[in-house]
């Protein structure tokens, strides 16, 4: 008697564009394997319904639900997927047609052969916060490209999730006491940058993404408590099984998740922000950016203070990311993006200048960083932040994967070596230096940190205060910013390696940082002539 015989045995495969993977970095086999029956979870990325016109995400916010069935996935198209994958015994655990996600799920041996590939557990250097300790990861690995059954050829974009090495570092850096030459409260830094007067964030929500680490209630309320401008209301949500898990070591995760929390909350205490703790994958970032995206209530504005050199992302990764930032966009919430703390090279080994991802992608406000002091209520001086080789400085360049858009053009963003016309980053600027640092509380620690990933909360919580000035969403804004540059404190003082920066927009810190009184009053008069939006 013979077994019958599986689908498995006549797959019939094509390869999947995009999906290609190096090897990981410092590899070497895992202590502890896979055995075949061990189940492997995964998130696909289907095609839109239809494609989404660029220059509507100009126009504001969208009709929500004319949005989510146009470009949201095709029930047809979920259907095939289903059927498709069930007859080759991959489970379907979740959909969500709106963001084109569809969770699987399957035996490692089954799902190697549906997607043309081998996954081993391997050990390989994790990327860590710059100056952090060497440190080391076990991870299923893969390498080369992946397939998809040819009933899917062009109905999946992205397969997400079989490699599980980690995808992104948090953009931050400890200060050393000895230099830590002077500090500030987020709070004083809102006065020197002028947010709003009358606005707290009431009525917004923010939403924080993080890859790690945790938040205690009790810390919150003791810093909150100290600085005395309220408390806002912040919960977790947990995406692909990952979940709030403070880890009581404030140079780890921690140190990011309360550096982004802190920032966020004094500087809108009247918001609420909804912090979504996914693994550090490709298919979890993903999976965060997505959910918060189309979140309800939607968020005034997105934080995101981790990120790679764009090269270290498959293009089925990138452009997946990229795609729910164009969701984010189109349903009106701004996001903000670390622009990196390694200077022009990123800190990519290979030498040459690269940008951080998802700070390249069009569709963020990628904030760079400063290094500031200040005399009473007075910004006494403000130039690039870069301490020298190896000791931080502000990301910024030209992106090789994205081209320039249509509001970059004219400000003199140089030319990319790879694309010769790339998109320029960053975009906005904010106080990152460590030795000028701010004053939060760690796992019960005071201690005053630095980076780009304080740069991005800072501009979430502004976007949020001119949200409820203004009385609606800002979603993509930069067209609108780069029209209003003279309301911006230009920084013309320093370099990032291979950029100096000059008058108006550079490669080090944007258009500069933030007069948030000027912003608001351009931004109202944007509002009643929409020809000075950048279209």
């Amino acid at each position: 008697m013979t077994d019958s015989a599986s689908p498995l045995d006549h797959l019939d495969l094509v390869r999947l564009a995009g999906s290609e993977r190096p090897p990981a970095p410092g590899l070497r086999p895992a202590t502890a394997q896979t055995a075949p029956s061990e189940e492997v979870e995964a998130t696909l990325v289907l095609r839109r319904r239809s494609p989404v016109d660029p220059a509507s995400l100009l126009d504001g916010p969208v009709d929500r639900d004319a949005y989510l069935r146009d470009h949201g996935a095709d029930p047809a198209d979920v259907d095939l997927v289903r059927s498709t994958l069930e007859a080759l015994g991959v489970a379907v655990r979740s959909v969500d047609a709106a963001s084109r996600r569809v969770r699987i799920a399957g035996p490692l041996a089954v799902v190697q052969r549906v997607f043309g590939t081998s996954l081993e557990m391997m050990s390989s250097d994790a990327p860590v916060p710059p100056g952090a300790a060497e440190a080391r990861s076990d991870h299923r690995h893969r390498e080369g490209g992946l397939s998809i059954p040819r009933a899917l050829d062009g109905v999946v974009t992205a397969v997400l999730g079989l490699d599980t090495r980690p995808q992104a570092r948090a953009q931050y850096r400890v200060a050393r006491a000895e230099t830590a030459a002077v500090s500030f409260s987020p709070v004083r830094l809102g006065e020197l940058y002028a947010f709003p007067a009358g606005t707290d964030g009431a009525g917004q929500t923010i939403a924080v993404i993080e890859l790690g680490g945790g938040f205690a209630q009790a810390d919150l309320d003791t810093y909150f408590g100290g600085l005395g401008v309220g408390s806002p209301v912040v919960s977790a949500v947990g995406v692909d099984g990952a979940a709030n898990r403070p880890g009581a070591d404030p140079n780890g995760a921690d140190g990011e998740v309360l550096l982004d929390i802190e920032v966020v909350g004094a500087l809108s205490p009247g918001a609420s922000v909804v912090v979504y703790f996914a693994p550090n994958t490709d298919a979890g970032f993903v999976d965060a950016v997505a959910q918060a995206a189309h979140a309800m209530p939607t968020p005034a504005a997105m934080s995101i203070s981790w990120g790679q050199s764009e090269d270290q992302w498959t293009p089925q990764a990138r452009a997946a990311f990229d795609d729910a930032l164009v969701d984010a966009a189109a349903l009106g919430v701004t996001v903000t993006a670390a622009a990196g703390d390694n200077g022009s090279s990123d800190g990519a080994t290979g030498g040459g200048d690269h940008v951080d991802f998802p700070a390249s992608s069009p569709h963020v406000l990628a904030c760079g960083g400063t290094s500031l002091r200040a005399s009473g209520a007075t910004i006494s001086s403000e130039t690039v932040w870069n301490n020298g080789a190896g000791r931080g400085a502000t990301g910024g360049g030209v992106s090789d994967a994205f081209p320039l858009p249509a509001w970059q053009q004219g400000v003199g963003v140089p030319s990319a070596p790879a694309s010769g016309g790339g998109r320029g980053v960053p975009d906005v600027a904010g106080n990152a230096d460590p030795a000028t640092g701010y004053e939060v509380l760690v796992d019960g620690t005071r201690s005053v940190i630095g980076g780009t990933s304080a740069v991005a909360p800072l501009w979430a919580a502004l976007a949020a205060r001119l949200t409820q000035a203004l009385g609606s969403p800002l979603g993509l804004v930069q067209p609108r910013l780069y029209a209003a540059a003279s309301s911006f404190r230009d920084i013309t003082s320093g370099d990032n390696g291979s950029f100096r920066a000059g008058p108006g927009w550079d490669v080090c810190t944007g258009l500069g940082s933030p007069d948030g009184e000027a912003l608001l009053a351009a931004l109202r008069e944007s509002a009643g002539h929409p020809a000075a939006s950048g279209e």
